[in-house]
């Protein structure tokens, strides 16, 4: 459980919770593509996900060939 809105957050804007909540999905990830098709196992998938929002975001992708 992260917290959220608790007296004892660390961060001013009180968004804790968001900052934790990067620290365990991390904030980047390397996608392999191999002949125009995403390299995946069975059970993965793609997530964009936002815990500080909502908000307007920009993605960056880079392939790298």
């Amino acid at each position: 459980m992260y917290p959220w809105g608790h007296p004892k957050d660390r961060h001013m804007e009180g968004n804790t919770a968001a900052h934790l909540k990067t620290s365990t999905v991390g904030h980047a990830q390397t996608i392999v593509i191999s002949r125009g098709e995403l390299v995946l196992g069975t059970w993965q998938g793609i997530y964009f996900c936002e815990f500080d929002g909502p908000r307007n975001r920009k993605f960056h992708g880079k392939i790298i060939g």
